[in-house]
């Protein structure tokens, strides 16, 4: 094993580096500065996997020198261009927007957990009552309701028990 390759191959791949990593990173902030807003927004899982996709394409188009920079910005415009098309078509159809995205779910209900949304959303009574702390509560008791949201956040109402 060559220890010295290892660490330090050439210059040449390193200039490479820099410099398509300025260009590919300058067209993923533009990309996203024209695809608006709600590209930035708040992660749901859709919006997670594309994001995961931004970076690892990215990340091809810096280290692997068979990735052009051409290629790997139509890589970056596509899947945002895509992200756009979704929320745009989720925005003006309910039945899309509910096969694209997950619906909230109802996990406390007067103070009461209700165990079979929990269950299914895999969420444990720990992690109920964590949420109610972070929230400024003392116990679920005075709790009217706690959703999970469909970006995996959870928000909780207080009643007037």
């Amino acid at each position: 094993m060559d220890w010295q390759s290892m660490l330090f191959q050439d210059w040449q791949g390193i200039v490479r580096t820099i410099f398509v990593g300025i260009l590919a990173y300058s067209a993923l902030i533009l990309f996203l500065r024209i695809s608006g807003k709600r590209t930035l927004a708040k992660l749901n899982a859709f919006d997670l996997v594309v994001t995961v996709a931004l970076g690892s394409t990215l990340s091809a188009v810096l280290l692997q020198e068979s990735v052009a920079l051409a290629e790997g910005a139509a890589a970056l415009a596509l899947l945002i261009g895509m992200q756009f098309l979704v929320a745009f078509t989720s925005v003006r159809s309910t039945a899309f927007a509910k096969a694209i995205r997950s619906e909230p779910s109802l996990l406390v209900r007067n103070g009461e957990f209700c165990r079979a949304a929990m269950q299914a959303e895999r969420i444990t009574e720990d992690e109920a009552l964590s949420a109610v702390r972070a929230s400024g509560g003392q116990g679920i008791e005075n709790v009217a309701t706690m959703i999970l949201e469909s970006d995996g956040s959870l928000s909780v109402v207080f009643g007037d028990r």
